[in-house]
């Protein structure tokens, strides 16, 4: 299934994608695309349904974030061998772990501001999991029992704060945008292999990362049960699983986004985001 929320800001409604691509919608049976509505009890419910008695959803409506009331969103460094080398950072032994706030959230569309003072913000195209399963202390070999589904997600990031600033990587990491997620949450029954997705990323129509979850050092799986190792996990958290090589960052010279430009960006099943760059207020 491709779950979504549509609507305006903070009065989105949750719906589904049919095999045609029509907008269904699904109020009348959850009340979200978050929390319980994810547990694997839930969404097999939802599997059972026929999307032709749905109401369709008529016209274009926003697309918000593809899940609601977000707990924890936790993202991965330096994930990808190429993207380590391009960093010019070792491998590492385990996985690097930081957070994003969820205030970061906004929809697969929506525009991304750019911070004040901010004079190196980057782009980073990732496979998102969603978590549908509380997981705290979980075996590799059960962690795919715990994963809802999966998203797009791009890890906007400011790099002089980020590296510049002091500290822990948070502070380039969690500026109000900087976190988009969606179109879709796509459950796990459509996502055969997440370790064969391609990826790319646009900046104003010029390609600028291209890869594969292929070159994930830490898989799916591994990342989940590490995870848990350190902090529960609860239906609608989000793990961002680390970016390919081909951001700002390692170009040379380094390239950063500006006003007026446009990011377009994709994970293979997953669907487009697309995301406007504007200063903030």
């Amino acid at each position: 299934m491709k779950l979504v929320r549509y609507g305006d800001i903070g009065r989105e409604r949750p719906g589904l994608i049919d095999a045609a691509g029509v907008l269904r919608d699904l109020s009348s049976l959850v009340s979200d695309i978050e929390g319980k509505a994810l547990l694997p009890e839930s969404l097999a419910r939802l599997r059972e349904l026929d999307p032709a008695d749905l109401l369709a959803v008529e016209g274009a409506p926003r697309l918000g974030p593809c899940v609601g009331a977000v707990g924890k969103f936790v993202c991965v460094g330096l994930n990808y061998t190429d993207h380590a080398m391009e960093a010019g950072q070792p491998i590492p032994e385990e996985p690097v772990l930081f957070l994003k706030p969820t205030s970061c959230i906004v929809g697969p569309n929506d525009n991304v501001e750019i911070p004040r003072g901010s004079t190196k913000t980057d782009w980073e195209v990732e496979l998102g999991i969603v978590i549908g399963k509380p997981a705290k202390y979980i075996a590799v070999e059960d962690a795919y029992d715990h994963v809802a589904g999966y998203c797009v997600v791009n890890d906007v990031s400011e790099r002089s704060f980020q590296l510049e600033r002091g500290g822990t990587w948070d502070k380039g990491k969690g500026c109000d945008t900087f976190g988009p997620i969606g179109p879709w949450l796509v459950t796990t029954d459509e996502i055969t292999d997440p370790q064969a997705l391609d990826m790319w990323l646009e900046v104003d129509g010029v390609r600028r990362q291209s890869g594969s979850t292929r070159t994930m050092i830490f898989d799916v799986p591994t990342i989940v049960a590490y995870v848990s190792q350190f902090m529960s996990l609860q239906p609608g958290d989000i793990i961002s699983t680390g970016t390919p090589p081909g951001v700002g960052l390692g170009m040379k010279p380094p390239v950063y986004l500006a006003p007026g430009q446009t990011m377009r960006l994709s994970v293979s099943g997953l669907g487009v985001q697309e995301q406007r760059l504007v200063a903030a207020g």
